[in-house]
């Protein structure tokens, strides 16, 4: 899938990118470095973080890889002061870290629930709540966050604390928007629709893949590339005026309601 050319859109910036050692994350980290940011990569998996944050710097960025857990603050605190000691100060969050599991509410036992909502909702609360003094040190900066189309606009059967999670997630950040825009600081959620990541690859054959890309209004999944070129967007000059928002990526799926006229066929139409 193409991207726009890397043009230097983020130069002299200083991004931390949770959940950044695959998936959505390793894009968003990827074309940042590209941009011109320089990149601290978080994941659980430190493999992964320094394998992304190896392939920025091969490339001639600049990038570092650590592990993270989202829910440990610590973590956290530790890698925004990392950011600020190698590149100097935090201009950008985005939060990638997250995880899915299946289950009504009845289901889904606790130690399931506490993971979702630890992992998806808290760990956005504790990156951000470690992010913005140092944005507020920096003189401002932006936000993304990572809400989910199922989440943010619908809800889907059997995925109680993942919805439950990433509707936190769209809310949290809208209070962002709204606690820290005098500081300079913007605030933005994207809801993705189906993406083609390691999670979604891990929960669906691939011909569900297929099945599932081919009854999006678009005709197909997402590249987590296309995500990563919306995050840029996000936290770029050309969105300066943009905040609180809920940005759908998700080729048309939440346009469009369950079910049409189409989908039943032949359907006779009365006038009047």
């Amino acid at each position: 899938m193409s991207t726009n050319e890397p043009g230097g859109r983020l130069r002299g910036k200083v991004a931390l990118v949770t959940g950044g050692g695959s998936g959505i994350g390793a894009a968003v980290a990827t074309r940042f470095g590209a941009e011109g940011a320089s990149v601290v990569v978080g994941d659980i998996s430190e493999e992964g973080a320094r394998r992304i944050a190896d392939e920025i710097t091969a490339r001639g960025g600049h990038a570092v890889g650590r592990r993270v857990d989202v829910t440990l603050p610590g973590d956290l605190d530790r890698m925004v002061a990392e950011a600020k000691r190698r590149f100097g100060p935090v201009n950008v969050l985005v939060t990638c870290a997250g995880v899915l599991e299946f289950g009504s509410v009845v289901e889904t036992d606790l130690e399931k629930w506490n993971r979702v909502i630890g992992i998806n909702l808290t760990g956005t609360f504790l990156a951000a709540r470690a992010a913005i003094p140092a944005m507020k040190e920096a003189g401002g900066g932006a936000i993304v966050t990572f809400s989910s189309s199922t989440g943010a606009h619908d809800a889907a059967p059997g995925t109680a604390a993942y919805v439950a999670s990433k509707g936190g997630v769209t809310m949290l950040t809208k209070c962002l928007a709204l606690d820290h825009a005098k500081e300079g600081i913007r605030a933005n959620a994207i809801a993705p629709g189906p993406t083609l990541t390691p999670m979604l690859r891990s929960v669906m054959t691939g011909p569900e893949l297929k099945a599932f890309g081919e009854a999006m209004p678009i005709g197909r999944l997402a590249e987590p590339e296309e995500l990563a070129s919306a995050a840029l967007f996000l936290v770029s000059e050309d969105a300066s005026y943009v905040t609180g928002a809920v940005f759908a990526v998700d080729g048309g799926q939440t346009a469009k309601v369950g079910m049409t006229l189409e989908d039943l066929g032949t359907v006779s139409r009365h006038s009047g």
